[in-house]
């Protein structure tokens, strides 16, 4: 099962200090939007949401169809097929997505042993 490019999405108090702290840390702005309150930085593959604002805690996040610089991929699991996949698995969904003549963008979202919410996010 292939989930696509992996990113952390920060619940952060102040996005400006943590941009700064993170820039510190080698990553630069990738994408996003600080008036809207969020921003994608990136270091090498290594890519850091900063969210101020939008959820109540850290997300681990999963983007089916794209690789680490949000191009899209020839090949890809799609995220209804990952959803049929965790489900026979008899792992518990907590956002799922209509399956029946549906294509293109979706997510579903898990919650991990430790209640660490998991996205799978698809954009394309």
């Amino acid at each position: 099962m292939k989930l696509g490019a992996f990113s952390i999405s920060l619940n952060v108090k102040d996005l400006e200090i943590s941009k700064t702290f993170y820039q510190k840390l080698g990553f630069d702005v990738f994408a996003g939007d600080i008036e809207q309150n969020y921003l994608i930085l990136k270091n090498g593959n290594t890519l850091i949401g900063l969210f101020q604002g939008m959820f109540e805690q850290n997300i681990l996040t999963f983007n089916p169809g794209w690789d680490e610089e949000a191009n899209k991929l020839e090949s890809f699991d799609d995220v209804r097929s990952i959803q049929k996949h965790l489900k026979d698995s008899s792992l518990a969904l907590i956002q799922e997505i209509q399956t029946a003549n549906t294509t293109g963008p979706a997510s579903i979202v898990l919650i991990d042993p430790d209640g660490n919410p998991i996205l799978i996010d698809q954009h394309i």
